[in-house]
């Protein structure tokens, strides 16, 4: 079973890497989301997966190291990129929240990003 949570957090970035004249290149900002999906058997007492707070608190430091922040500024996030910052959140996150199983950037209403861990099949 697998449930998931959803984040926003406002930031700014621009995108050092990006050719000559390319829009990123300049300063900008974003309303981002973030869905953090995890995975697990539905506890028999319970009834749940695992509590959606668990989830939240989980979130609630990284939503302070990156909310109405310059991603740049952040160690890790120099080129900041949905790719990027996918990857980022999923190594701060994995160590603490058994059965991590995605994370998802949207930074625009039709642009986003999925990442599924290290193991995944690119």
């Amino acid at each position: 079973m697998r449930i998931t949570k959803d984040f926003t957090f406002e930031a700014a970035h621009l995108l050092p890497n990006v050719p000559d004249g390319h829009k990123c290149a300049r300063l900008h900002g974003h309303s981002f989301g973030v869905s953090v999906s995890v995975d697990g058997p539905v506890g028999e007492s319970t009834g749940w997966v695992m509590d959606f707070g668990d989830l939240k608190t989980a979130w609630a430091p990284l939503h302070d190291e990156l909310d109405h922040r310059y991603l740049n500024d952040i160690p890790g996030l120099e080129n900041p990129t949905s790719e990027v910052l996918a990857i980022w959140i999923w190594n701060r996150l994995a160590p603490t929240l058994t059965g991590l199983a995605q994370i998802e950037i949207r930074e625009t209403c039709t642009s986003r990003c999925t990442y599924t861990g290290p193991d995944a099949r690119s």
